[in-house]
């Protein structure tokens, strides 16, 4: 939970990239690149998370299980389209943005295919928030048009507190699935930030903006601190689910 800022704690006032529009912050070709990879990385993540959890529901115990992650697959449909529509808005091809990505969010579903219900809901909790954090530690650093579509698209569809509670009962129903959820919870955070450092690595507009020269982005220390910080949130995250991170 977020502390409520006191009369006296403000936001500290936005200042380069962050403070214009995309109009404004596009003349620079290096930006508009970085944007381009954030947006088809984002786009295929939605893409792939739609299939994920229309895989999920086949799995569901119930038909209300199964109604209920149809409904989040169609929520994460709706953002894959926001993201291609901004796209195709800045006149850049949808496909040719996701494809960079496409191999490396193959890779890791692969690695971390759920072998039960319990598997795949601790997956989408724990990769998609991961991956969320990330992506939030981006935006802080766009234009505002930008940033405000990268937060719109980040919001939970409802999948983590149907996790949390569908999980915490299951190991009140039988405590010793708590530790094989535990260690699958931990794998999934290796794989999630080992893929989320390739991404950024391969891709040299997107290492730029982390780094820095492209939208006063973070420097080296910054960046060892933003991953404190999901690191964090993760630990945060594994003790709602009742596991140890």
């Amino acid at each position: 939970m977020e502390t409520p800022q006191t009369p006296e704690t403000s936001p500290a006032p936005e200042t380069g990239v962050a403070a214009t529009d995309w109009a404004q912050a596009s003349a620079d070709p290096r930006y508009r690149a970085a944007v381009v990879d954030l947006l088809g990385a984002l786009a295929y993540g939605e893409l792939a998370a739609f299939e994920r959890l229309a895989d999920d529901a086949k799995l569901a115990p119930t038909l209300a299980d199964k109604a209920a992650l149809a409904r989040m697959a169609t929520a994460e449909f709706h953002h894959f389209e926001q993201l291609t529509e901004r796209l195709r808005r800045i006149d850049e091809d949808p496909t040719t943005a996701m494809e960079p990505f496409a191999m490396a969010l193959d890779e890791f579903h692969r690695l971390t295919a759920p072998s039960d219900w319990l598997e795949g809901l601790v997956k989408a909790y724990v990769g998609d928030a991961i991956a969320a954090d990330f992506y939030r530690e981006v935006a802080s650093r766009l234009d505002s048009d930008t940033r405000s579509l990268v937060l719109s698209v980040l919001d939970d569809t409802g999948h983590a507190s149907f996790a949390v509670e569908k999980v915490r009962s299951a190991i009140e129903a039988e405590p010793r699935v708590g530790g094989r959820l535990a260690l699958w919870a931990r794998r999934l955070m290796g794989e999630a930030l080992s893929q989320a450092q390739r991404v950024v690595a391969d891709r040299d507009a997107l290492s730029t903006m982390l780094v820095g020269g492209v939208a006063d982005g973070f420097d080296l220390a910054e960046i060892g601190r933003m991953f404190s910080r999901i690191t964090e949130a993760h630990t945060k995250r594994m003790a709602a689910l009742g596991l140890s991170a």
